[in-house]
């Protein structure tokens, strides 16, 4: 019974699988919820000259979709090099969308919408870098 337990679960990876599998999980949540309702890209986008619409919280929650495909990938496959960079680069992507949304286009406010995936992407990415010669061997 036990070597039908997935190898992800075991402790022997570090916290990083798991914490890349969590991040996906709730990406995911997301996802859905930008697919049903305009509030989750209200938050995010929250100045007052930004025009929501159901088309652009879509397509906005199939990117999100897209890097969570990508973050759940690389939780199950943690040391396969190109997975972990690609699952970095969701990461570094989304430091730049939002940075610039609110920096550059002014779309976006400082919020908690804001400051979550800001936080989320940029602790994630300074984790994975700095552990990547452990994880990646």
């Amino acid at each position: 019974m036990a070597s039908s337990i997935p190898n992800f679960l075991s402790f022997d990876d570090g916290l990083l699988p798991k914490w890349l599998f969590l991040i996906a999980s709730v990406s995911s949540i997301y996802t859905v919820q930008s697919y049903i309702s305009l509030r989750g890209a209200r938050e995010v986008y929250a100045a007052p000259t930004t025009m929501i619409t159901p088309l652009s919280a879509r397509t906005f929650g199939t990117w999100t979709a897209l890097s969570s495909v990508v973050r759940l990938y690389a939780a199950f496959n943690i040391h396969n090099r190109a997975v972990y960079e690609l699952a970095m680069w969701t990461f570094a992507i989304a430091i730049l969308h939002f940075g610039s949304e609110y920096v550059y286009f002014r779309t976006a406010r400082l919020s908690r919408g804001l400051a979550s995936p800001m936080v989320v992407a940029s602790s994630s990415l300074v984790w994975m870098l700095a552990q990547q010669e452990w994880y990646v061997r």
